[in-house]
């Protein structure tokens, strides 16, 4: 007998909504920061709007609040209408939404603070960290929930896209989230070093993979055949796209640590697996442009079709070009530079941002049962949207070409032709005005799309719920025909299906990562490299907090044009006591690894309180407010038992004293700027940083 029940459209409106406020928050965030490359002044003299404090809100922004939120309407549309069912518990709907904006709402008051873990992607504190898994358990209890209660005996590929998300998503979380917490807002990872750097990375790689990419994809199986009224291209190139792609991408991350201090056998891991994702992601976009067959007639028309079809084709762009920037060639002049900026801006605006309004553009007139407002303003977006994606990406290439091949130029006589730093920036600024351009036409598009949908729900009225009927489920299901294969037999088993998926992205984490963590010669110990004072210890921390780590490497890679510009290539060893690593992934300054006894003291002060007398030119803002700002030491003993804690060898009863030594390298600094006739106070921040700063790559240094 047919049963009667209703989709919830209430809960699809308000992730929409929340995709549409907070996308456009993030990417004002994000133009701003992209002048603020150009234009310093526009960090407008304050700690809170620095670029190394809001850089992370912005990345943050887009990818948890915009995409994210994007992820839950598309999944809470679809799954429903898939699995005929209405969502488990609309009381678990609506902690996940606001649990998901309150979450997002500390992001954006902790990181101007500078509450950072430093992890580039999970910048955010420990406390948080646990809200995010309890909102996350949230999410999966309400749609397996609503797996379990369906009336649709088998799963749609959707919905297998959205299951891997969601655990690959959990063991991500968790894994790069084992921090020990030493106050409300502080805590240090439990790795360090290379340990650190490659989980770092294998959980930054695959956010990009679960939660830019499989989610995605499961809206694209879902969305793409309604908009274009076709089924499917191939139903084995979906299971084929499926299974190897949530295989491979899992063992790719260590092609973000290439030429680093990780092992070469990781490093070559990362190399072989990325080329063969290629297969899978074009598989995956193939089957998604081929769903069109018969229907690029519409294409011209239908301004929904347009965002997907290039959505689709930024895919395919950005897949083929991350396995290319895995070869080590290619990753010698593209890593550290813009070039990685433009990659990474082809998938987050054509994949995931194209996507995403062809998507609400769809979506919105259907839940509120009208039309769209106006089909120009929806091209007009299109259009300019993709003018803004051009005059973004090309000019960073441009730019990361440029200044890749400057760093590594020689002169006839063996010396380094641009032996400033600051000149290979220079070079670029034009590309980062025509970058700022590209961005702006971007978010006008956005602004054009928000004006339309806010017409559209004016001229209709939401359907909080809407009716539907399906037989339910037979109590006993006698397969029949194909749907005794294997597969078929798997997508009637959720649980079934989760675990299996668990297990195939498994496999590649625990090999990279136990060999790493477990057996010593992996990472040789240095006997020279000692703990951390504690005054550089909190140094390290405010570097930490001002988010230096943005824009300044710590590992020089091992080259010429790296070791004579910077001095003696990194070790695994030097790391061992850094919890967290600040590598870095982007050299908007020069690398720092060997920073330190390079200047005077008084050079760094007068550095961090005006960038521009000491190196005229320089985009790197000011940092007044570390002069004046004590430097609480309250935190030291808690700092040095937890690093003890985590295998740092401070001596036992060490915390007792530790702010005494704190004081007596402070005051020495102090008096040396003294001498220069710099009088600043022996306990402010600024003193800790020089510390810090002069304190890096010198146990190793040459004399």
């Amino acid at each position: 007998m047919t049963e009667k029940f209703y989709y919830d459209n209430k809960i699809v409106r308000n992730f929409a909504i929340a995709t549409i406020v907070w996308g456009i928050i993030g990417m004002t965030v994000g133009l701003l920061i992209a002048m603020q490359l150009f234009k310093p002044a526009l960090n407008m003299g304050s700690q809170y709007t620095t670029f190394g404090r809001i850089r992370p809100l912005h990345t943050n922004a887009v990818i948890f609040a915009f995409v994210g939120n994007a992820i839950f309407m598309g999944v809470y549309y679809s799954l429903q209408r898939l699995l005929k069912a209405r969502m488990f518990s609309d009381v678990l709907s609506k902690i996940h939404f606001w649990g998901w904006q309150l979450i997002i709402v500390s992001a954006v008051i902790t990181l101007p603070l500078g509450f950072t873990s430093s992890h580039e992607y999970a910048e955010l504190e420990w406390p948080i960290d646990i809200a995010i898994t309890v909102i996350w358990v949230v999410f999966g209890i309400n749609m397996f929930g609503t797996i379990i209660k369906r009336r649709e005996k088998h799963m749609y590929v959707a919905i297998w896209f959205y299951i891997a998300t969601f655990v690959t998503v959990a063991v991500l979380h968790i894994v790069n989230s084992f921090q020990l917490p030493i106050s409300a807002f502080k805590s240090y990872y439990l790795y360090a070093g290379v340990q650190d750097a490659l989980v770092q990375w294998w959980y930054g790689h695959n956010a990009v993979a679960f939660f830019l990419t499989t989610p995605y994809l499961g809206m694209m199986y879902y969305f793409l055949p309604k908009m274009a009224q076709r089924p499917i291209y191939s139903y084995k190139l979906s299971i084929l796209h499926f299974w190897s792609l949530i295989f491979i991408y899992i063992w790719a991350g260590p092609h973000h640590l290439l030429y680093t201090s990780l092992p070469g056998w990781a490093q070559s891991l990362g190399v072989a697996f990325s080329i063969m994702l290629i297969a899978p992601s074009w598989g995956g976009m193939i089957n998604g442009l081929l769903t069109l067959r018969g229907a690029w007639d519409k294409v011209r028309e239908d301004a929904t079709l347009k965002f997907m079809v290039v959505g689709l084709t930024a895919y395919g762009m950005a897949t083929f070009e991350g396995p290319m920037l895995a070869l080590k060639q290619i990753n010698a002049i593209a890593h550290y530079t813009d070039w990685i900026v433009a990659h990474v801006h082809v998938g987050a605006l054509g994949w995931n941002g194209f996507l995403t309004f062809g998507i609400l553009y769809w979506l919105i007139p259907r839940i509120y049962r009208t039309s769209l407002y106006s089909k120009k303003l929806a091209s007009f977006h299109f259009w300019i949207g993709t003018l803004g994606i051009i005059f973004y990406a090309v000019p960073l290439y441009f730019a990361g070409f440029t200044q890749g091949l400057m760093w590594k130029e020689f002169t006839e006589e063996g010396m380094l032709r641009y032996p400033n730093f600051l000149e290979t920036v220079l070079q670029i600024v034009p590309m980062y005005v025509l970058r700022a351009i590209g961005g702006a036409l971007y978010l006008i598009g956005v602004i054009v799309m928000t004006y339309n949908l806010f017409k559209t729900v004016g001229t209709g009225k939401l359907l909080a719920n809407e009716p539907a009927e399906a037989m339910p489920l037979p109590e006993k299901y006698v397969a029949q025909g194909s749907d005794k294969k294997l597969h078929r037999v798997l997508e009637r088993k959720p649980m079934v299906f989760l675990v299996l998926s668990l297990i195939v992205i498994l496999i590649g984490g625990v090999i990279e990562m136990m060999p790493t963590f477990t057996i010593k010669s992996n990472i040789p110990t240095i006997s020279s490299v000692k703990p951390y004072t504690p005054l550089e210890l909190q140094g390290r921390d405010v570097y930490i907090k001002e988010g230096c780590v943005s824009c300044h490497s710590q590992m020089i890679r091992p080259f010429r044009s790296e070791t004579e510009r910077y001095g003696e290539y990194s070790k695994a060893g030097e790391f061992v006591y850094d919890h967290p690593h600040l590598w870095g992934s982007k050299r908007t300054g020069p690398d720092l690894q060997r920073e330190g006894g390079k200047y005077g003291n008084v050079w760094h002060f007068n550095h961090l309180l005006d960038p521009q007398t000491m190196s005229p030119g320089s985009i790197m803002p000011p940092y007044e407010w570390l002069i004046t700002q004590t430097l609480d030491t309250t935190t030291t003993r808690s700092k040095i038992n937890a690093m003890r804690t985590l295998g740092v060898p401070y001596a036992e009863g060490y915390e007792h004293k530790a702010n005494r030594d704190l004081d007596i390298q402070a005051k020495e600094i102090a008096e040396d700027l003294q001498k220069n006739n710099i009088k600043v106070k022996s306990d402010k921040e600024i003193i800790a940083l020089i510390a810090y700063l002069q304190r890096l790559g010198t146990d190793i240094k040459a004399k």
